[in-house]
């Protein structure tokens, strides 16, 4: 992507704009997962450096494998101790469990009560779930064994998401989509994104992304870091979350898909009080409404990525 500069105006005397809005708490940094796969030291290691950084406000929940939370205990405990207001004093997890939900639910709650004190001065709580589901039978299963301290977001197939996001509402949990991977199948159509998001926004389903975004703006990346791996088309986060908002304050859904497919970056307009993209216009409280409790977050394998990215575009 040919990184022109997004048009922002800023004002340092507001301590959160429009671009602030959109992006605080953003990325969930899941540096195990594919196409990173890096090892649990260095996942934790680079999370660690993460919350000490100056973008930390944007930064997530660490994303793990139930199956590798005693790998994940001893990373942590191998951290130096933190000195006096530097990095995270709580570090939130999102865990994915394996087959056996309900061996993977006590696990969880094992791990939390050993971590959610700590003489280091650093806590460590496992808040959320992630779990593929097949069926709506198998969201109102699952949300029985899953205690509802845990919010549990449910990576549902959008050849039949009408279903499940009934089942979802009505268990008042939350949705998760796929919006990448490392082949182009993986990859959504900007029509079915919108649609997931428009059915969420209509059932009051918050939700959250996964894969495949990367970058801000929709545009061509390799789907890997091999050398050799093939390119293609990828969504943009910027593009999908201002569509959340634009979607929940009236946008038309053809209109909608026309912004997720938006590739230039000077057809946004950010400022103090709002953005702008072509003639319509979104307010920062807006966007603020949008994200709080309904648009949560997004998994990423890189957190430095998209944070240079938003740097090029001068988001940041």
């Amino acid at each position: 992507m040919n990184l022109e500069t997004i048009q922002t105006v800023r004002n340092p005397a507001d301590a959160v704009d429009a671009a602030g809005a959109l992006l605080r708490d953003l990325i969930d940094y899941a540096g195990l997962f594919p196409p990173a796969s890096l090892a649990m030291m260095a996942s934790v290691a680079n999370y660690d450096a993460y919350s000490r950084s100056e973008w930390n406000w944007i930064l997530g929940r660490f994303v793990v494998p139930v199956a590798r939370l005693g790998e994940f205990e001893e990373a942590f405990a191998g951290l130096p101790t933190p000195t006096s207001g530097t990095g995270f004093a709580n570090w939130r997890l999102s865990a994915i469990p394996g087959s056996d939900v309900a061996a993977d639910v006590v696990r969880i709650r094992e791990f939390n009560a050993r971590n959610m004190s700590s003489s280091s001065g650093r806590r460590v709580v496992v808040e959320s779930v992630e779990v593929k589901v097949a069926s709506s039978e198998e969201v109102t299963r699952l949300s029985g064994i899953i205690p509802e301290e845990l919010a549990a977001y449910f990576e549902i197939p959008l050849s039949s998401c009408s279903e499940c996001f009934a089942a979802v509402a009505g268990c008042g949990r939350r949705a998760k989509i796929r919006t990448g991977g490392e082949t182009a199948d993986k990859f959504p159509t900007p029509e079915s994104v919108i649609e997931f998001i428009r059915l969420c926004a209509a059932a009051n389903v918050p939700f959250k992304a996964t894969a495949g975004l990367h970058h801000p703006l929709r545009s061509v990346h390799q789907f890997t870091y091999q050398a050799e791996s093939p390119s293609g088309m990828m969504h943009g986060f910027v593009n999908v979350f201002l569509a959340v908002a634009f979607l929940r304050a009236g946008m038309e859904t053809a209109v909608a898909v026309q912004l997720l497919e938006e590739q230039s970056p000077q057809a946004f307009h950010f400022d103090s009080d709002g953005v702008g993209w072509r003639q319509h216009r979104l307010s920062r409280e807006e966007i603020a409404a949008a994200r709080r409790g309904f648009a949560v977050s997004f998994g990423s394998c890189s957190f430095i990525e998209p944070i240079d990215d938003l740097r090029s575009l001068h988001l940041l």
